[in-house]
């Protein structure tokens, strides 16, 4: 029975490494295109994300048009829990932030829900301009 084996191992080791040369080539050009779709365009997957989760919650809540978000992940939540706007967020909720509309959305993927809704304001702080004072005599 073991010298059927070894025949067997024998008369098909080409078919064997042909199939994984195949394979090993196929997955090394996967890669390789991968790899230079990257190279050229490097924002495409941080713009495919933001994509991604914008169609999300786009499901559970209107959002601004004519406008792509800021995209921000919750990645330390203990350096933000003195901010009201993430008393409920967690590790890994993302953050659109639409600055023309002024509004912020916490929105948890795991449960898909969308935590918490601010309107925000964003910019420099306006100083107020001096008026000129005259002196009528």
């Amino acid at each position: 029975m073991l010298n059927k084996a070894k025949e067997y191992v024998k008369q098909h080791i080409f078919v064997i490494l042909v199939g994984v040369v195949v394979l090993s080539s196929g997955t090394a050009v996967y890669f390789y295109n991968q790899y230079s779709g990257l190279k050229h365009d490097p924002n495409k997957v941080a713009q495919e994300e933001v994509s991604k989760v914008v169609a999300q919650v786009g499901k559970l809540i209107v959002l601004p048009e004519g406008e792509t978000p800021t995209l921000a992940t919750v990645a330390d939540i203990e350096k933000l829990k003195d901010q009201s706007f993430f008393a409920k967020a967690q590790t890994g909720d993302k953050v659109l932030i639409y600055t023309n509309a002024k509004r912020a959305i916490l929105y948890n993927p795991g449960l898909n829900k969308i935590i918490e809704v601010v309107s925000i304001n964003i910019g420099a702080l306006s100083t107020p301009t001096p008026t000129p004072r005259f002196q009528v005599r």
